[in-house]
């Protein structure tokens, strides 16, 4: 009998750890599934979406930057220009 009880208690224990494992997994499982979901569901801006506007400290530092690199030789004339436009029109 003794080893009966044994066997029973063994059991028992195995069983009880297979279901905490299982319900674990199924937990974490459900959660990157919930986590992909939202990611998902979450506005992306779309390839033609406008960037925040700039305050005007901000521009002004950028302008600063294109005139350094345009003094330094890294920008021709012509994409000083571009740029300089692009960032007065946003």
């Amino acid at each position: 009998m003794p080893g009966l009880i044994r066997g029973v208690a063994r059991t028992a224990a195995v069983a009880g750890t297979a279901t905490a494992v299982s319900n674990r997994v199924s937990r974490r499982q459900a959660g990157r599934w919930a986590e992909q979901d939202a990611r998902r569901a979450a506005p992306r801006p779309g390839p033609f979406a406008q960037p925040p506007a700039l305050s005007s400290e901000d521009k002004i530092a950028q302008l600063k930057e294109l005139g350094e690199l345009k003094a330094q030789g890294v920008l021709t004339e012509a994409e000083f220009e571009d740029q300089k436009r692009t960032i007065l029109s946003g």
